[in-house]
């Protein structure tokens, strides 16, 4: 991982200089590139515009680490305003969570209750949620939690960071268990090498070595799902190759990308017949998620600052 990026990381935690950058206009209209808005009537006015392209929506409204339960509980009520929205728009969308938005830091068994209330009114509503994966403090508390979700409802899945040495095991051990409903991605944090692969390439191998596990006879046969969320042309092909010489239908896994980022792979793969959705972030708390999307691309915070110079 480059120092650039790792700092960028680093940054994304800092409150003092979050206070700063979302007072400037020009970072807030830089932000717009990938996050579309502020309300919840921004985020489905996107999602609609993506539906009728073809292309399906995770809903995620921004927040982490909550300080008290009561804004654990208002985060959570959020979403179930968003869920009753989304199925009165007809979208095609479900939504993504942030355990320590749910209270992860103030107990599993209260986040548990809370996240409870949002995949229950899913349920309800026949939409579906996705447990986000954090940094690699929270992994274990966070399968714990997907798992105890599971074990009451089936309209969860959970999202596993490819860059973590554990993470074939947990695939292996989750679809094994019938809880195999996932979001491979590479991950966004910054890990120490005793934990989590670092080299690019290696990365890369480690999630296109999770897909093939989900995508396997073996992994099928016993319920997986496959979301592989990437903008790398070499996981896409990866994957697109593997479902060819194994005739697997497009129904059977999906691919899944940021809002803002690769729009025009996004609209070619819908038009080569696969699922795609796009991760739809919408919220006042944006400035983590876009720090981490700009520590991603270089060519992303060049922009910025020569916007920032330009002010």
């Amino acid at each position: 991982m480059s120092i650039m990026r790792s700092t960028l990381i680093a940054l994304s935690k800092n409150r003092a200089l979050q206070d700063l950058i979302v007072r400037i206009p020009i970072s807030r209209k830089m932000a717009r590139r990938f996050v579309p808005g502020e309300t919840l009537a921004d985020a489905i006015a996107v999602v609609k515009q993506l539906n009728s392209q073809g292309i399906l929506a995770s809903l995620d409204h921004l927040g982490e680490n909550v300080a008290g339960e009561a804004e654990a509980v208002a985060a959570a009520d959020e979403y179930l305003v968003a869920l009753d929205a989304l199925n009165a728009a007809g979208a095609e969308c479900n939504v993504s969570v942030k355990l320590t938005q749910m209270g992860l830091d103030l107990g599993d068994d209260f986040c548990l209750a809370n996240v409870s209330r949002i995949v229950a009114r899913a349920a309800e509503l026949g939409n579906f949620v996705r447990v986000d994966m954090e940094g690699s403090p929270y992994t274990e508390r966070t399968i714990g939690i997907y798992r105890r979700l599971r074990a009451t409802y089936g309209n969860a899945g959970l999202v596993i960071q490819a860059y973590l040495h554990r993470s074939q095991g947990d695939v292996e051990a989750l679809i094994a268990d019938g809880m195999g409903h996932f979001r491979l991605c590479k991950g966004a944090y910054d890990e120490p090498e005793t934990i989590a692969y670092r080299e690019r390439s290696r990365v890369t191998q480690a999630l296109n070595e999770l897909a093939r596990t989900c995508l396997s006879p073996e992994g099928r046969a016993q319920g997986a799902y496959a979301a592989i969320a990437s903008h790398d042309t070499e996981v896409i092909n990866f994957v697109r190759a593997y479902a060819y010489q194994h005739d697997i239908p497009p129904a059977a896994y999906e691919f899944q990308m940021l809002y803002g980022i690769r729009r025009e792979l996004q609209t070619d793969l819908v038009q080569r017949g696969h699922r795609m959705r796009v991760y739809v972030p919408y919220g006042t708390h944006w400035y983590p998620y876009f720090m981490r999307r700009l520590a991603e691309r270089p060519a992303n915070l060049l922009f910025f600052l020569r916007a920032l110079v330009g002010n």
